[in-house]
């Protein structure tokens, strides 16, 4: 792998990773926003339900399992227009089928979500009208993350990245509106903004796709040999990619027989998922198409490489993610959402999820970089089995820690089951040869984590007494840390 193609790998990295910043800062004024209008009890547990349900399926035949899939064998099949038109209707059709079929059980599909909410009177059928407008939103969703892939096969990554900035911004225009509102009317308000901008993120990037000549559109599903395989593949995965869901589901399932639970989760792991998404899943989506690239041509040296270039820049971002969400969590919380109807109890419950889920991130990460290996291989099977043994262990722990930690007992399973999938997911691509960590890297890692940890004990005594100090801290962390991290990694 030349020079020029590192330093292409890096920039595009970087530019997906700086559009998921900046919609997850838009995220976090949406939540502020949804904080301050909804709280952290009846109305924030019922959207929040409400919007796991398309967000599952973004997950299972979206961003998930079909991209995974799609884009090696759109690779090997030299990007065929024919394919991806075929593949497209398919997807359509299902989606349909999906939404018909759920608009009709939606009430035993909520129930089953989170049976908690039959306890306190209106607050189920609430959830289950709520979760039925939003629904729609599967389609849109969906369709859009086909449509991204199609980019990303090109090397387009930056427009696809920022769509889901839409999404916030209008929830934000929803919830400044929803303000002056009580109860339900808000709800029907900011459910009906996520179907839009369901609509408009699938327009825009239909449009580019359509600009761009690749040739896609709607027509009549043919059953052939390719799309047969690409079946069988999305079968398997979707089994894995479901447990990842339903380990989730039990998740909500459990919190939801504690008031407040499932939002203090939601809350805890949107902010642990922030520099995941920024650094982790920019990884992950770049590195899909240029290992596939690699892999098609034969070229093992550019898969390694790759690999761990993108293991040392993201693990140098990473891991003082870790060690400042552990130092400040309690701030962070205080001083961004205890406004309105957020109270100090709900702060110290997020905080304190927070500082057990944090430590999953390197895992997090190093097993993304494990799987989309997997996957670009066309190794459908491996993360299907790692999936299904890791997730199962984290409901475990969820049901057996639950009596004794309460809703703590959920990013206690996460951290657990997210460093066995990495265990898995690594042996097997070693075993394979997919995967080769060289001593630079050991020895870059290893600097970084002492620095990071270093740099975290000296944050923990600085006071922290406004939004401003805060803000101050973690400026000044960031100062000292980049460029000591950055000489580490140029000189080891």
């Amino acid at each position: 792998m030349s020079i020029i193609e590192t330093m292409k790998l890096g920039k595009h990295i970087f530019g997906v990773g700086a559009m998921t910043g900046i919609s997850r800062i838009f995220g976090f004024i949406r939540d502020m926003l949804i904080a301050r209008v909804l709280g952290a009890g009846r109305l924030s547990d019922i959207f929040l339900a409400a919007f796991k349900l398309p967000n599952l399926f973004r997950d299972l035949l979206g961003e998930g399992a079909l991209s995974a899939i799609f884009i090696p064998m759109y690779t090997d099949l030299k990007k065929d227009d024919e394919f991806a038109k075929n593949v497209f209707s398919w997807l359509m059709v299902v989606l349909l089928a999906i939404t018909i079929v759920f608009e009709i059980f939606m009430p035993l599909v909520v129930w089953i979500l989170a049976p908690g909410f039959d306890a306190e009177p209106g607050k189920m059928e609430m959830t289950v009208l709520i979760s039925r407008i939003m629904f729609f939103y599967v389609i849109f969703v969906c369709g859009s993350a086909f449509l991204s892939a199609i980019l990303n096969a090109f090397s387009k990554f930056l427009l696809a990245a920022f769509m889901p900035v839409m999404l916030n911004i209008m929830l934000i225009g929803a919830l400044l509106l929803a303000s002056t509102w009580t109860g339900g009317t808000a709800l029907y308000l900011m459910a009906g903004t996520v179907v839009l901008s369901g609509i408009v993120q699938f327009a825009i990037l239909w449009g580019r796709v359509r600009a761009r000549h690749f040739g896609l559109r709607l027509v009549r599903p043919r059953w052939t040999p390719g799309i047969k395989h690409l079946f069988q593949r999305l079968g398997i995965s979707i089994v894995g990619n479901g447990f990842y869901q339903i380990t989730i589901i039990v998740g909500t399932l459990v919190a939801s027989f504690q008031n407040g639970a499932v939002s203090w989760l939601y809350y805890a792991d949107r902010i642990v998922q922030l520099p995941f998404a920024m650094i982790g899943l920019a990884v992950g989506t770049v590195l899909m198409s240029s290992i596939s690239n690699a892999l098609a041509d034969h070229n093992m040296r550019s898969v390694h490489i790759q690999q761990n270039s993108s293991l040392r820049r993201s693990m140098m971002l990473i891991l003082p993610c870790v060690a400042g969400l552990f130092v400040l969590a309690q701030p962070i919380i205080k001083y961004l959402f205890e406004y309105g109807a957020w109270t100090p109890a709900s702060t110290s419950a997020v905080a304190t999820a927070i500082m057990i889920q944090v430590f999953v991130l390197p895992a997090m990460l190093i097993s993304q970089i494990y799987s989309k290996t997997l996957y670009a291989a066309q190794d459908v099977k491996t993360p299907v089995k790692t999936s299904m043994i890791s997730l199962a262990t984290a409901a475990v722990i969820y049901l057996a820690l639950f009596p004794v930690l309460g809703y703590l007992a959920i990013p206690a399973g996460v951290v657990a089951s997210g460093y066995l999938k990495n265990y898995l997911l690594g042996r097997a691509c070693r075993k394979r040869g997919l995967f080769k960590m060289d001593m630079r890297s050991v020895r870059t890692i290893a600097a970084f984590g002492l620095l990071a940890a270093a740099l975290g004990v000296a944050l923990w005594f600085v006071p922290i007494d406004s939004i401003w100090t805060l803000f101050a801290a973690i400026a000044a962390y960031g100062i000292i840390y980049l460029p000591i991290a950055y000489v580490i990694d140029r000189k080891l």
